[in-house]
């Protein structure tokens, strides 16, 4: 069933904040899933992200299938590449790197999904994906070969995310990136936010809850955790409770 737009929309609805925990396939044993799905069903967690900018093919799939072993949560693919796409996932972020200006992150790698897309049953959600400078160069950023939006050119991100918005995107999502120094500045969500009609996900360089609630404060439908519980499963014990 394709219900996972129409889940956070309706979170939405009822003023419900919305956790989504990001996981790397190169960064997860198959051995360790399960007890840390354990502590993600514990949490306060809404959805968990799979994917990253640098994921060898045939690793997506397996850790899928072993992370629905142990939840019941949506599980979304937040791919990298074309080789990340897998039936086992619920949805896919149909990611559109419109901060960029590399073609093949625009229009290109969606091109060639395709024929993966037509033989699977995933719900495929257009997404505007809006990478916003922090301090260091990301994985992201050298992958792709684009430059990050500057947080000092609020009105071209916002200029930017409203196109998305008018060409069909569904989600919009505001990205500092894996291993940001810091995290999507609450200027730059909150003036997003206040444009925009579509649902609203913030990411990256996010390590405590305080930064969680800030960036919820400032208009986030919904925050991307990945770095930071890689780093300390530990933080996911402070995400028991809002």
């Amino acid at each position: 069933m394709k219900n996972v737009l129409n889940n956070i929309l309706h979170n939405i609805f009822i003023n419900k904040k919305q956790l989504a925990i990001l996981i790397d396939p190169e960064k997860m044993e198959l051995d360790s899933v399960k007890p840390f799905i354990k502590k993600v069903n514990r949490s306060v967690a809404s959805y968990i992200f799979v994917g990253g900018s640098t994921v060898p093919e045939d690793l997506t799939e397996p850790l899928v299938l072993e992370i629905k072993k142990h939840t019941t949560l949506p599980v979304i693919l937040f791919p990298g590449d074309v080789a990340q796409i897998t039936n086992a996932a619920n949805a896919l972020l149909f990611l559109s790197l419109m901060s960029g200006r590399n073609p093949e992150y625009l229009i290109g790698k969606h091109v060639q999904a395709i024929p993966y897309l037509k033989e699977t049953s995933l719900e495929v959600i257009p997404t505007g994906y809006l990478l916003i400078e922090n301090g260091v160069k990301t994985t992201v950023q050298e992958v792709t070969e684009t430059i990050p939006m500057s947080t000092k050119e609020i009105d071209t991100i916002v200029n930017t995310a409203l196109a998305g918005e008018l060409l069909g995107m569904r989600l919009m999502y505001l990205e500092a990136g894996s291993g940001a120094q810091q995290p999507v500045s609450t200027e730059v969500i909150s003036a997003v936010k206040h444009e925009l009609t579509i649902p609203l996900i913030v990411g990256g360089g996010i390590k405590t809850k305080i930064q969680l609630d800030d960036a919820f404060r400032a208009g986030a439908n919904m925050v991307v955790i990945g770095s930071a519980i890689e780093e300390n499963e530990d933080f996911l014990y402070e995400l028991r409770r809002w």
